[in-house]
């Protein structure tokens, strides 16, 4: 279809990938909110950096040991069924934060927040899959995937600003009240197309005319529909891969704040504002070229795997680019290769959220998406540990992002020779025969 005929279909679909991308941001708040606090919370519970590092992983210990069940729930019961469920129980979650004492309490509510927010990343990939068509699924992940990184343009100074203001405790309850409120609105708005009343005929065909992921629910075993999965090469390569972005991810998201007060000898509100400036430009770099570009080359009839590939290699290579902080103490450099850094691993990570709904049998996109981020999860945990153990060694980060650079050069390893072409796993030789018969 022409751009002009497309012009003319109604945009429905665009006011979802807006309300997915809002549900991402106000998550994010509730994640981010230890990073900002960080610093604050070393000195009132005199702890090392080792020590909050293992607090800012708690988050991803009971994350990813969810994942998988959370993705056989979602393939199970459907977006709405479980969004709404979700979103009530991270609301509930970002409450018991706020009234946690000492350590102890605040690693036991972010060990909750974990396995509340679980589904929300595979239902973001899922609903994707049905509300749009193939040539416009990476824009559409880049929209809600966008905001998790865009939370900390617009996240890090909202929570320093409640810090100074209410405290951390005020700060936490803060991000618990966002939550319910958004939980209305999720309530009252999201419908998978087939339910939607306001999605006009017109809409609907065009969106599963261009590939949209059939809305069918999982038949038949939830485990045997995951093992079939866990044997499939394309699944090993596409979640390693993914997981090895998600290293430096965590690094950057729990440890950028903390790296500027102690290395750049910045206070929490001037961190804070600095934070805001690679994050907002990455955020738009990553809309640009893991959405919008490789959607324009897909639709113009470039090759799939060629293009969503080499998008995503280039992408996180340019990550590696943080080998610069070894060397440099100097404000502006430090900006300019944390920038790079985030801008590149932002954009991979778009494009590696939008292979769940693509590659995924009948049914199985939650639990495709589920594996993929389990391993991005567990990887993500070691981030802040190993990170925070180099800190108390060394006295310094350099260390750390070397680690982060290394593992980046093997997830394009994963990427490159484990994944293969993006195309639809079959359906499990039981399914087939069903339908068959």
């Amino acid at each position: 279809m022409s751009d002009a005929g497309r012009a003319k279909i109604p945009h429905r679909r665009w006011g979802i990938a807006l309300l997915l991308g809002a549900s991402v941001l106000i998550n994010y708040f509730d994640r981010i909110s230890l990073s900002v606090a960080g610093p604050i919370l070393r000195e009132e519970l005199h702890i090392n950096a080792l020590q909050l590092g293992v607090l800012f992983s708690g988050f991803a210990w009971s994350y990813a040991i969810l994942q998988i069940p959370s993705g056989m729930i979602l393939d199970r019961f459907g977006v709405t069924r479980v969004g709404r469920i979700g979103i009530f129980l991270w609301g509930t979650a970002a409450s018991i934060m706020a009234l946690a004492s000492g350590y102890g309490g605040i690693f036991l509510a972010r060990m909750l927040l974990g396995i509340a927010e679980a589904p929300s990343f595979p239902l973001n990939s899922k609903a994707t899959g049905h509300w749009f068509p193939r040539q416009e699924r990476s824009l559409a992940t880049a929209l809600f995937d966008g905001t998790a990184k865009f939370s900390q343009v617009v996240g890090v100074p909202l929570i320093a600003g409640a810090l100074v203001l209410m405290g951390w405790r005020g700060a936490f309850a803060m991000t618990a009240v966002l939550s319910f409120l958004f939980l209305i609105v999720f309530w009252v708005f999201y419908r998978d197309p087939s339910e939607d009343r306001h999605l006009s005929p017109v809409e609907y065909h065009y969106i599963v005319a261009g590939g949209a992921a059939p809305e069918g629910r999982m038949q038949g075993n939830p485990l045997a529909m995951l093992g079939y999965l866990l044997r499939q090469r394309k699944v090993w390569g596409l979640s390693l891969g993914f997981a090895c972005y998600g290293y430096s991810n965590s690094l950057f998201q729990s440890w950028l704040p903390s790296y500027l007060v102690q290395t750049m000898h910045m206070k929490i509100m001037e961190a804070s504002g600095f934070t805001t400036i690679p994050w907002l430009i990455a955020t738009i770099a990553h809309l640009i070229v893991g959405g919008w570009l490789v959607d324009r080359l897909v639709a113009r009839g470039w090759n799939e795997t060629k293009v969503r590939k080499t998008a995503l290699l280039i992408s996180m290579a340019s990550g590696i680019t943080m080998v610069g902080l070894l060397f440099t103490t100097d404000l502006f450099w430090a900006l300019v290769w944390i920038t790079i850094t985030v801008s590149g691993i932002t954009t991979a990570s778009t494009i590696g959220w939008s292979f769940p709904s693509l590659v995924a049998p009948r049914g199985g996109g939650g639990t495709v998406g589920s594996i993929m981020n389990t391993a991005n999860a567990a990887i993500s945990s070691l981030s802040p540990i190993v990170t925070g153990f180099i800190v108390t060694v060394t006295g310094s980060f350099a260390y750390g992002f070397g680690v982060a650079a290394v593992v980046l050069v093997i997830g394009l390893g994963f990427y490159v020779f484990v994944m293969g072409p993006i195309e639809p796993i079959p359906d499990p030789p039981a399914v087939r025969k069903r339908r068959a018969s």
